[in-house]
């Protein structure tokens, strides 16, 4: 199990704004479609399901270094940087695979609650030991 998931996608024209580059907005559906990805890759998201639970997020941080463009490929990263009580921290990298030029980075910290009371809940073995944590961040891109 590799602790950086990393998925490659073309920029569609409909993430592009006013300005002629990717919207900050998008960039947070981005790293809201990583996690679910890796979540999936690691059978997280199932596990997660069948004992009644949900993941929510808690707050975003994300730092625009360089602006992407319509038909750029991206390839996303992101890892899990850290487990508490009830949360857990990822973070996201965008890079454009042309120039391996890094455009944003990020991390969410993401709230572990019942799924039919909304409540926080403690995050079980079997959850947290879906990821590998890489709780440094990784050599550049």
């Amino acid at each position: 199990m590799l602790p950086i998931f990393r998925h490659r996608f073309t920029v569609d024209p409909e993430a592009i704004d006013e300005n002629g580059h990717v919207n900050n907005v998008v960039y947070v559906q981005w790293m809201q479609d990583m996690a679910v990805r890796h979540s999936n890759a690691v059978g997280c998201t199932e596990m997660t399901r069948q004992i009644g639970a949900m993941w929510v997020a808690r707050s975003h941080r994300i730092e625009y270094l360089s602006p992407a463009f319509a038909g750029d490929e991206i390839e996303a990263q992101t890892w899990v940087a850290d487990f508490r009580k009830i949360r857990s921290r990822r973070r996201y990298r965008f890079v454009r695979v042309a120039d391996q030029r890094l455009l944003a980075q990020g991390e969410t910290d993401w709230v572990f609650v019942d799924a039919r009371t909304s409540r926080p809940r403690s995050i079980p073995p079997d959850v947290s030991g879906a990821f590998n944590v890489l709780s440094d961040d990784p050599p550049p891109a």
